[in-house]
Formats: C-alpha cells, sequence, structure tokens
C-alpha cells in the first residue's frame, strides 16, 4: 500500500502580517488558519498521516487551539522545527518513511481533494511535482530602481504548495545541498540535484495567507463557500441530575428563585437544571462532568451558584474555540407551577452563555405522581447540548 505523508512546517513568524500573533493561529471564520489546513489534509483519503512541524515555544498553543479542537487522528507527530523553514522541513522529514510526502505551507487553507490527487498521481509519475498557475501579467527585473529586462511571461509560473516528492529524492536532495546552498521551496533543491519537477495545475484561491488583506480575503472566500459550519463538526452532549428537597432551602431553577416551601439540598445551590445543562456541555466538550470540574469535597463551592459554574464553563467553551447551537431541556417537578419562570430562566441561562434566547429551550413537566418526583422528593432535569466545535 502506498504510504502519503503530509509535512506541514508552520514556524513562521509572520513579520508581514503586523501582528504579534503568529499567522498560521489568526482566526479564520472562528478557528486558526492552521487548523483549516489540518481539517483538509485530515479529509483528504489519499493522505496516510501528517507530520506538523513547530516552533518549540508554540507547542502548548498549538495543543490547546488547533489539536485538541481538532481531533486530527492523521497528526502521528508534532516535532521541534529549525530557524529556517528548509531546517523545519528536514526534521519533519526524519519522522516519515512514506513512499511520497507533500509539503504544504501552513497558511494555504484553500486546496481541493482535485488538486492533492493531482500533485500525488504526478509525483507517482515523475517523482517531483508542484502545482502553479501560469503568469498574465508582463514581468519586469529590475535593479536599483531600474527596469533590466523582461522576461518571457509564458515561460513564468507561480510555484504553489502541495509540493510532492519521492521520500528518498526529497532526502537526497537536503542531504547534498548542504547548510550554504540558497533554495526558497523544496523543488529548488531536488532542481540542483538536476532531477525534473514536473507542474500541474494549481488553483488561483489557493493563496498564501501573507497580509491582512489576504486574511480579509480569505474570509470572504468563507462566507461564500459557506465553509465556516462545514469546516467544523456537530457535537452533542447529554445531562441529568437530581436533588432532594428538604425546607430552609431556596429553591433556585435556571439561576431564578422560585416561590416555594421547599428548597433543593446539594453543596451548591442545588440548581438542578443548571447542573443538568452544565453536564450537557461538559459532554459535547468531552471534558468530563461537574463533579470532576466543581467537586463538593471542595470549600469555595459551598452555597456558590450554579450561575458561577455555568459562566466558567462557558469560558472553557471559549478556549476551545466551541459555540453554542442548541439547548434543550426538560426540568421535571410536580409542584410548584414553573410555567410562570421559565422565560425568566431562558433569559438568565442565555445571558450567562452570552447566546440569543433561542437558542435555549426550556420545558416543565410533572411525571403524574410517580416516583420520587411524584411524591415531592425531590426534583430532576434532563438536558441536551449541541455545540459547533
Amino acid at each position: 500500500m502506498e504510504y502519503v505523508t503530509a509535512i506541514v512546517p508552520a514556524g513562521g513568524r509572520g513579520e508581514r502580517m503586523g501582528s504579534d500573533q503568529p499567522k498560521q493561529y489568526l482566526s479564520l471564520g472562528g478557528r486558526p488558519v492552521l487548523w483549516h489546513v489540518l481539517a483538509h489534509l485530515e479529509a483528504s483519503p489519499s493522505i496516510t498521516d501528517i507530520v506538523l512541524v513547530l516552533r518549540p515555544e508554540d507547542f502548548d498553543h498549538c495543543r490547546q487551539e488547533v489539536l485538541e479542537p481538532g481531533g486530527f487522528a492523521k497528526v502521528r507527530a508534532v516535532v521541534p522545527g529549525g530557524d529556517q523553514r528548509r531546517e523545519s522541513v528536514y526534521l519533519g522529514l526524519q519522522r516519515s518513511v512514506a513512499d511520497i510526502v507533500l509539503i504544504h505551507d501552513a497558511v494555504r487553507p484553500f486546496f481541493s481533494q482535485a488538486l492533492l490527487a493531482r500533485v500525488i498521481e504526478a509525483t507517482r509519475e515523475y517523482g517531483a511535482a508542484l502545482p502553479g498557475l501560469q503568469v498574465i501579467e508582463t514581468i519586469k527585473e529590475v535593479a536599483e530602481g531600474r527596469v533590466i529586462g523582461t522576461p518571457q511571461r509564458e515561460k513564468l509560473w507561480r510555484a504553489q504548495t502541495p509540493q510532492g516528492f519521492d521520500r528518498k529524492l526529497l532526502q537526497r536532495a537536503h542531504d547534498e545541498a548542504g547548510s550554504d546552498r540558497e533554495a526558497t521551496d523544496d523543488a529548488m533543491l531536488v532542481e540542483q540535484l538536476g532531477h525534473v519537477v514536473h507542474i500541474v495545475e494549481g488553483e488561483a484561491d489557493n493563496l498564501k495567507i501573507t497580509t491582512p488583506e489576504d486574511l480579509a480575503w480569505a474570509e470572504w472566500v468563507l462566507r461564500e463557500r459557506g465553509e465556516t459550519m462545514s469546516a467544523r463538526g456537530m457535537r452533542i452532549g447529554q445531562g441529568y441530575d437530581v436533588h432532594r428537597l428538604a425546607e430552609d432551602r431556596a429553591l433556585v431553577l435556571g439561576g431564578v428563585v422560585v416561590p416555594f416551601e421547599l428548597g433543593l439540598v446539594g453543596h451548591s445551590d442545588a440548581d438542578v437544571l443548571t447542573h443538568a445543562i452544565i453536564d450537557s456541555l461538559l459532554g459535547a466538550l468531552s471534558a468530563g462532568d461537574i463533579g470532576r470540574l466543581f467537586p463538593d469535597t471542595d470549600a469555595q463551592y459551598e452555597n456558590i451558584s450554579s450561575l458561577i459554574l455555568l459562566a466558567r464553563v462557558r469560558e472553557l467553551m471559549d478556549e476551545r474555540s466551541a459555540q453554542l447551537t442548541h439547548i434543550d431541556a426538560v426540568i421535571m417537578a410536580q409542584r410548584p407551577k414553573l410555567a410562570p419562570y421559565i422565560e425568566g430562566m431562558r433569559e438568565v441561562l442565555a445571558e450567562t452563555l452570552r447566546v440569543e434566547i433561542d437558542k435555549v429551550s426550556l420545558k416543565a413537566t410533572t411525571t403524574e405522581r410517580l416516583g420520587f418526583v411524584g411524591r415531592e422528593e425531590g426534583m430532576a432535569a434532563q438536558a441536551v447540548a449541541m455545540l459547533e466545535i
């Protein structure tokens, strides 16, 4: 079976972007640019695995903002890179035993599966291939502000990535080049061996995001293609909670104090509805449950408002770039009648989660006097949450 590794050198600093943050981590459609690149490579049936090469100081940030939210199963190795892109590619190459390697820029998110297939097919046939676009404008060679030549544009092409190579060929090209030989891309190293690099038709949208104008264009492309959602996954989580009723306790549901002679017992304010919603969100995040994050053995959570806990879960969602699509929850209580308070609960929960109120659906039901709820021994709540992540 043919083995194809995509090596993504992602150690650039992006000075031309004018941002303190490297351009591969800038937001594009709610996700880092690098996330989109990895998502497209992950989706390719032709790609066996991915080797990601990073600056050592970016490891934690990339893991938290790109790798964990993306859950990229094909990213088999994360390698510390060198000072130069060429060195980073070389270090990534050492982690591959593939037949074919593809070298792709960390800031080219718009490449199609058809383009990948063209590059791989040409690499399989010729040993080295890259996508490109023929130059359509007249190019001038300039020195000291003066035109000194006009190359024939029919012979000029704009090189893109991914560039594909027989792995052993690229390894030899790096080994023989030495540290002092200049090369602006990997194809140039192979050319210097005397090996022909084949060119295939590139794509106009396969742009390298380098400037703020490029990033604005990329946002427009996402909107036009409607890819903001398709590049992200949907997660569903469910939550269920029960609390006992007792005297001398306030009844708090969905952050709203409901007048009643009994209240719910718990380490916190025992807001059974909010607890069920918290567990549904944590389930969608694969982040454990409310007892793990806010244990009832910890004094800091004694009598705490469950809305504070919900706000902390929202912060966790923000850290993972997760967006709430919808919550549907039901409260099970024999008494009191909760219908007059449902809208107030929706407003409080939506405000705490910082979402529109129509993303929070609440219902209340009795159990026809059956079970512990029917006997008015306690209340229960169940919730389902959907996140875009």
